[in-house]
């Protein structure tokens, strides 16, 4: 399983799902658009590869390492 902290920047990918240990902030990952099947393309990356700013419906958002590798992404 590919998660969107192991995409590099230009990948385009759909959300699969979520992992088990991050149940809590799955809610605010969801509020902010990456819900399933929903495409998303990493725009770039910090130089320490944290922050990662992906374009998700139009808009961008930041996510820090540990939370983008919460986030269950079939490669598109």
């Amino acid at each position: 399983m590919t998660t969107l902290g192991e995409l590099k920047i230009g990948d385009c990918a759909k959300v699969t799902g979520f992992s088990q240990t991050g149940s809590s902030y799955r809610r605010k990952l969801l509020a902010m658009g990456l819900t399933p099947l929903t495409t998303l393309e990493v725009i770039r990356m910090a130089p320490m590869g944290d922050p990662v700013e992906v374009r998700v419906r139009g808009c961008s958002i930041s996510l820090r390492r540990a939370e983008a590798n919460m986030v269950n992404v079939e490669v598109l």
